[in-house]
């Protein structure tokens, strides 16, 4: 069970082109969103569609997949798991992120 605990898997579309940040100490950091969609009937019996946006980091190897073959609309599966952090802009106020550090990557579609 202990494989389990804070385990994401999400099938998307990314919302934009990666964004590839190449640190000093040599590490590969890609960033980008992914959007997964769900559709539900109302009490009306219409059908709804409900599209959330997931940020999502990826280290090194994984990274170097993304900036090579990932662009904006292409449909990928993640695995990775969830975390939170805070942060102080340049004003000085506490900001909040929640994203999926990705471990896993699985290309779809053509």
């Amino acid at each position: 069970m202990n494989a389990l605990r804070n385990k994401v898997q999400l099938i998307g579309r990314l919302g934009q082109d990666p964004e590839i940040i190449n640190l000093d100490s040599g590490k590969k950091l890609a960033k980008f969103t992914v959007a997964t969609n769900d559709s539900y009937k109302n009490a009306n019996g219409e059908r709804v569609e409900d599209t959330q946006w997931h940020n999502v980091v990826a280290w090194g190897k994984t990274a170097e997949i993304i900036e090579n073959y990932v662009t904006k609309g292409k449909e990928i599966a993640v695995e990775g798991k969830l975390t939170h952090r805070s942060y102080e802009d340049k004003e000085g106020i506490k900001r909040y992120s929640t994203e999926v550090v990705c471990n896993e990557l699985l290309l779809l579609g053509k």
